[in-house]
């Protein structure tokens, strides 16, 4: 299983999201930190309903812990409430290239 697929699974099994994403983005950072070090996750939920942002971060921090210990450098992450998703328009975000991407 990869990496992507093991977030993924945890992600299922912790929020049972309305919608789940999650990319692996390492090829757009220069950091030389390996194939599976960037991802952008976006996930929708009931979950999240009557938290602010830092406390949804937190909380995919707490599930991700031994995997930020053990390769992952950093974590985009989107997450929202099922009405906070369709009032964005179900739309994606966008990802920037690192800024040493490339150099």
């Amino acid at each position: 299983m990869s990496k992507k697929e093991e977030l993924i699974q945890k992600i299922l099994a912790e929020f049972e999201p309305h919608f789940v994403n999650v990319e692996n983005e390492s090829h757009m950072h220069s950091s030389g930190r390996g194939a599976d070090s960037h991802f952008k996750v976006v996930v929708v939920s009931q979950f999240f309903e009557g938290m602010n942002k830092v406390s949804r971060h937190r909380k995919l921090y707490q599930l991700f812990e031994a995997d930020l210990q053990n390769g992952i450098h950093a974590l985009a992450l989107h997450l929202y409430t099922p009405e906070e998703w369709k009032n964005a328009g179900e739309e994606f975000p966008h990802s920037p290239n690192c800024l040493g991407h490339g150099q």
